[in-house]
């Protein structure tokens, strides 16, 4: 099965030559970001810009976070830039609804890109309460994750912690929907390296898999804190290799430990992430 990426990195779409620094920062994914990390007088410049690297498939995987999608700034990155070739993802903000991820695969599929994998947003009380309905809205949901910038102002929260039932909602209703793990939100502290490894252990343990970055030096920690440990391989290999000769249905390794579809499902995760990376 293909592995989830572990690293995104936050570029603003009005900063070409950033994107393309990025775009050689060893990523698994660039995330052009065409709505917080742009000023409103260079959204359209921010938009031209995206669209000529996007003319040609860019050497890694890029997605784009557009403006909302029922402003008008989001209506136009989106008819810009859903026709480009090398747009490898969509990155929706601020979604409280389904409705809002069928009007843009509806868009997507209308200009030929059916398909193309958009990732829902859940930035306020209300997108995480409908998290589930919005991971299942179309086919073509990548994957859902917090905005949790935005998610701390609207419910008041001032510790981190506050934030944990919202971070098990976003993961559960993933993984509900049949999607692949969420990716945690970033860390907006590019200088604390140990806060972040901190976070990302934490976000590990709560069931995230990778996170976004907004600066290169956060990649290694955040690629480090996901990657696989050599104990988790060598347990996700004896799993794989039981199942392998156990045949179909449960069956219990010689330690004891219970293995079925789930169990085997999570090895072969655990093997392909660390075969990627």
């Amino acid at each position: 099965m293909p592995a989830p990426p572990l690293t995104l990195l936050y570029v603003p779409g009005d900063r070409p030559e950033v994107v393309a620094k990025a775009l050689r920062a060893g990523a698994d994914v660039v995330l052009v970001d065409l709505e917080d990390a742009v000023a409103p007088a260079r959204k359209e410049y921010a938009r031209d810009a995206t669209a000529e690297l996007l003319a040609e498939q860019p050497p890694v995987p890029v997605h784009v976070r557009v403006n909302c999608p029922s402003s008008p700034e989001g209506r136009a990155d989106l008819k810009t830039l859903l026709p480009c070739q090398g747009l490898g993802g969509v990155r929706l903000p601020k979604v409280t609804s389904p409705d809002t991820v069928v009007r843009v695969a509806r868009q997507a599929s209308a200009l030929d890109r059916t398909g193309l994998p958009l990732f829902p947003l859940l930035e306020s009380a209300l997108g995480v309460e409908e998290a589930f309905r919005i991971a299942r809205a179309d086919p073509s949901v990548g994957g859902v994750s917090l905005g949790e910038a935005d998610l701390r102002a609207d419910l008041g929260v001032r510790e981190d912690a506050g934030l944990d039932w919202c971070r098990s909602r976003v993961v559960v209703a993933a993984r509900a929907a049949g999607l692949r793990p969420p990716a945690q939100s970033v860390h907006p502290d590019v200088r604390d390296l140990e806060g972040l490894r901190a976070g990302c252990a934490r976000g590990r343990a709560l069931g995230f898999l990778g996170r976004a970055a907004i600066h290169p030096r956060q990649l290694p920690v955040i690629a480090r804190a996901y990657l696989p440990t050599a104990r988790e391989v060598e347990e996700a290999e004896e799993i794989v290799e039981a199942a392998r000769r156990a045949g179909p249905g449960a069956q219990a390794l010689p330690d004891g430990r219970f293995v079925d579809a789930a169990v085997l499902a999570a090895a072969h995760r655990t093997l392909a992430v660390a075969a990627r990376h």
